[in-house]
């Protein structure tokens, strides 16, 4: 089972002898979700939650973290910030942290709160931006390093050479920045010109910032946006007659998109990066969980959202479970376990994690697949976990 890569059960600790904060009672520990169920984002939102749940139940079932199970306790923000906040302040009290914040804005909206609550928190996001904070856990290699690792694959695919220019339209904010700092960090080693477009969330025609990057002669396009933007692009594309390959993140990509119209381009041009394994991959972790997930909800499709799920909560519960062993689920004692936590293996859910070094990512490693409607989860590995030689540089610079 996936639980074996747990450090500590139930059986290390009475009830009674463990410290405990808020969310934590001698029955249970209770988590909180705050995100999109009804907007932008909602039906990645969904199928992550899945994941949760689904290796929740494992852990409860084998008698949860020092006794106690663990619960979660949801709110719908719709992607608006003021919704967000108001859910916030009414879960913050009641939960030990956050196994899931989703959306930037609304993450950067209640970050300067988690500062004095100190609730280990795991943002729906892979921003380097957020490595800094001492109660954010990153699982997986940040939106930079992940637009390096398939920037590195189309380069190696003969699709860029020196010279050549990169086109990347972006949303402003830290996803859509950080993503757009992976390709200029890979247009100055790889001497290659970039071509930048940028719009925010509410910009719903992006017919001029597509034509202007056709025109720059971009020989690969990035794209860091919104599902519905990203579909929106690819169908642009087509009606430019442009048949650019496209390096976009698994946050932009919905599985609807291969029930819609601009389903072909997907198919044609796109190559998903991801910090986690797509539904289909045939990695040890990935079949365990297929298998699970089919037990409990059959013919219930899942997705690389589910697995980021339940890759999310397999991390925390191995920090709580590190937390029971030092009798301590206070809040504090839960960040002490967070960065105490290193070489996690993840069976090929994700590179291995490791919390331990501050303001590093947790892993370097991506997945490149494509989309495929007739594979499950609707995205086919291109390639296994890699690693750009590029990547490594980076991380030498930033040390």
């Amino acid at each position: 089972m996936l639980g074996a890569v747990t450090a500590c059960g139930s059986s290390t600790a009475e009830p009674g002898a463990v410290r405990t904060g808020p969310g934590v009672s001698a029955e249970s520990i209770s988590l909180g979700v705050l995100t999109d169920m009804t907007g932008p984002f909602k039906g990645t939102s969904v199928l992550r939650i899945r994941g949760y749940e689904l290796y929740l139940d494992q852990v409860n079932k084998r008698g949860g973290v020092c006794g106690r199970r663990i619960e979660l306790k949801q709110q719908d923000h719709a992607y608006d910030v003021q919704k967000a906040l108001d859910a916030y302040f009414d879960l913050e009290p009641q939960v030990l942290g956050f196994i899931d914040v989703t959306g930037q804005p609304m993450t950067a909206a209640i970050e300067p709160d988690l500062m004095q609550t100190r609730a280990l928190t795991v943002p729906g996001s892979w921003a380097a931006s957020l490595l800094g904070n001492p109660h954010m856990m990153i699982v997986g290699t940040t939106y930079d390093l992940d637009v390096i690792n398939g920037l590195d694959f189309y380069k190696r695919q003969g699709a860029l050479t020196t010279g050549d220019t990169i086109g990347h339209l972006h949303l402003r904010g830290s996803f859509g920045d950080n993503a757009l700092e992976g390709t200029r960090f890979v247009g100055e080693n790889w001497q290659m010109k970039v071509a930048e477009q940028a719009v925010t969330e509410a910009t719903a025609n992006l017919t001029e910032q597509m034509t202007a990057l056709k025109a720059a002669g971009a020989k690969v396009l990035v794209l860091s946006l919104t599902p519905p933007q990203t579909a929106a692009a690819a169908g642009i594309a087509a009606q430019l007659n442009w048949a650019v390959p496209i390096l976009s993140s698994a946050v932009s990509y919905d599985p609807v998109m291969m029930q819609s119209p601009v389903a072909p381009v997907f198919a044609r041009q796109v190559l998903l990066t991801s910090p986690v394994a797509p539904w289909s991959a045939d990695a040890d972790g990935v079949r365990q969980l297929r298998d699970s997930y089919q037990a409990r909800w059959p013919g219930e499709p899942g997705s690389l959202n589910t697995v980021h799920g339940f890759t999310v909560a397999m991390a925390y519960v191995a920090v709580l479970e590190k937390a029971c062993e030092k009798k301590d689920l206070t809040r504090d004692g839960v960040l002490r376990a967070f960065h105490d936590t290193s070489a996690l293996n993840t069976a090929g859910l994700t590179g291995q994690l490791r919390f331990s070094l501050v303001g590093r990512p947790s892993a370097t490693q991506s997945y490149m697949s494509r989309p495929d409607g007739a594979v499950p989860g609707t995205l086919k590995v291109e390639e296994n976990l890699y690693e750009s030689e590029l990547v490594k540089l980076k991380g030498t610079r930033a040390r």
